[in-house]
């Protein structure tokens, strides 16, 4: 996609927050709003009709505001395979995350509210999952890591702190360089931990864009 605008669509029912959304994304520079609709069947009909990159959603929506954001992913991705989808939450409860996941992991990305109003990262997470990447925020990560670690110490145990910490950046959607950055560690460390996270978890290795797959599948594998 190079540098080129990002094309997204907005589902929110929350007028305030749906407008505030929208301004914040389209004075990034980063990114043009198509459309801001209020419900998802709204949604899925501006993504129908007007084919954005990714599409920027919350979870809770009319009619019955239980999970009807985590619906509408499920179907656009499985009818507009080349849209990313981006579902926004105010919950770390992981059994949201699993709903979302649970149409596989490409292309999606599970996000707090509270990071709203962090548009450079909320910029990347949708570039991310315009790519055919994921993101999950990294408290949901926790969370995830937390409730396996209960149910299946065995594995997750044998991560040292540190491989745990490039667990939640893989998770994130980062790539080795970004791990770096973020962690401040050499290319060659980030491989190893890398490569010890995956051999610990049972897990062969896999392209970049497809880690947090793996991670995931994992996470969700209760037996």
């Amino acid at each position: 996609m190079g540098t080129e605008r990002l094309r997204v669509v907005i589902a929110e029912d929350n007028y305030l927050v749906r407008e505030g959304t929208r301004r914040l994304l389209e004075d990034s520079g980063a990114i043009e709003v198509l459309a801001a609709v209020g419900d998802g069947d709204e949604l899925c009909d501006a993504v129908r009709r007007l084919g954005p990159d990714a599409v920027l959603t919350d979870i809770r929506m009319p009619p019955g505001h239980h999970m009807e954001g985590i619906e509408a992913a499920h179907k656009i991705r499985a009818q507009h395979p080349g849209v990313g989808v981006a579902v926004l939450s105010q919950h770390t409860e992981p059994a949201y995350a699993y709903a979302l996941l649970s149409g596989g992991a490409t292309g999606v990305a599970y996000l707090l509210k509270d990071r709203l109003w962090d548009v450079e990262e909320l910029v990347r997470a949708l570039r991310e999952v315009a790519n055919g990447g994921s993101v999950i925020d990294p408290t949901v990560v926790d969370a995830l890591v937390a409730r396996q670690t209960r149910s299946a110490p065995s594995r997750l145990a044998a991560l040292s702190p540190r491989e745990r910490d490039v667990l939640r950046e893989m998770a994130q959607g980062r790539t080795n360089a970004g791990i770096e950055q973020a962690l401040h560690l050499s290319g060659s460390t980030v491989e190893k931990h890398v490569n010890a996270i995956f051999s610990k978890l049972g897990l062969a290795e896999e392209p970049v864009h497809r880690r947090v797959a793996a991670v995931l599948a994992y996470l969700q594998d209760r037996g």
